[in-house]
């Protein structure tokens, strides 16, 4: 073989290694290229994820204490281009009842309902109760752990009133539409009362019946509730603890200046982890309430409903 043919043949090789080390450096670049796609999808889906946990933990702990005032606000809103009020005409709101204003020489019945149970603090909670013999009302939610479990159980067992406060706690969920707000319902209601053997008779809506959160009128839930025979509680006396810097004394001149207003005071306070504070408080509110005289009580069927929309009012 010729020397030119020679250096024909190195040069073809050397262009064939060319061409082969160009096209495997197109197909590893092709490669990373779309395993780090494939990475920033994940990653950008857990971020999504996570972002709508956090909202409905942000929603679900919102100041829910926070109302509009009856004479700037309507339950049934003005917006109809998303929710249709035709049906609600008549519907009665307003929680500062006349004959339930304190008079001279009433004594307070307050009922003390916490939101957010089952959590660990809620065991913290109930030592406190069973410490003072004081019996009270927890709206709780879903949980299916074995410790959780335990905890309905023991709020049942100690006398307190098993109440309901949705399964999933999901805003977006529960008041979807009236057939998503029953499915939620129906899923903790025989939750409940398989976990613990009793049927629970009282609700509260998460964000209260005055929530301007949801798009389909919040009457149409109350409907549901009454075909149920369910009766559901708003509240007239915040502890103020959804604030970000509450203190032990907060809560206690919060409680104890709202009961003196009123016959009947259903008091709202959140039992969450994040709310040692509120447990640290119930001790001394207890105390605060005890030197009022009042009657502290937990919700039943004597107690005098406490509602921004008049259930009665909704046919």
């Amino acid at each position: 073989m010729s020397t030119n043919e020679t250096m024909t043949l190195k040069q073809q090789r050397e262009r064939r290694n060319r061409v082969n080390r160009m096209k495997t450096g197109i197909i590893v670049t092709i490669a990373l290229w779309m395993i780090v796609s494939l990475l920033a999808i994940v990653i950008l889906s857990v971020q999504v994820v996570r972002l709508d946990h956090k909202l409905d933990r942000l929603m679900a702990e919102q100041p829910e204490d926070i109302r509009v005032p009856d004479t700037e606000k309507k339950q049934t809103g003005s917006d109809s281009s998303q929710k249709d009020h035709t049906d609600t005409e008549g519907i009665v709101t307003g929680i500062d009842q006349p004959d339930n204003m304190a008079e001279s020489g009433d004594i307070p019945e307050v009922y003390l309902t916490f939101d957010g149970s089952p959590c660990n603090n809620t065991n913290d909670v109930l030592d406190v109760l069973k410490t003072y013999g004081v019996k009270a009302t927890f709206f709780v939610v879903g949980d299916d752990s074995d410790e959780m479990k335990e905890v309905y159980k023991r709020i049942a067992d100690e006398g307190h009133t098993l109440g309901m406060h949705s399964y999933s706690n999901k805003y977006s969920t529960i008041y979807a539409s009236t057939e998503a707000f029953e499915n939620d319902f129906n899923k903790l209601s025989d939750y409940l009362e398989d976990v613990t053997g009793t049927k629970s008779l009282y609700y509260r809506f998460p964000g209260g019946s005055s929530n301007e959160i949801s798009n389909v009128d919040m009457a149409e839930f109350v409907r549901v509730l009454n075909k149920k025979n369910i009766a559901y509680f708003d509240w007239n006396v915040s502890a103020g603890d959804t604030a970000s810097d509450y203190t032990v004394s907060d809560i206690v001149e919060n409680v104890t200046s709202g009961v003196a207003r009123y016959k009947t005071s259903v008091v709202l306070l959140h039992d969450g982890d994040n709310k040692s504070t509120t447990v640290e408080a119930l001790g001394p509110l207890i105390e605060a309430l005890q030197k009022m005289d009042a009657k502290i009580l937990p919700i039943d069927e004597n107690t005098k409903v406490i509602q921004y929309i008049k259930a009665d009012s909704v046919e």
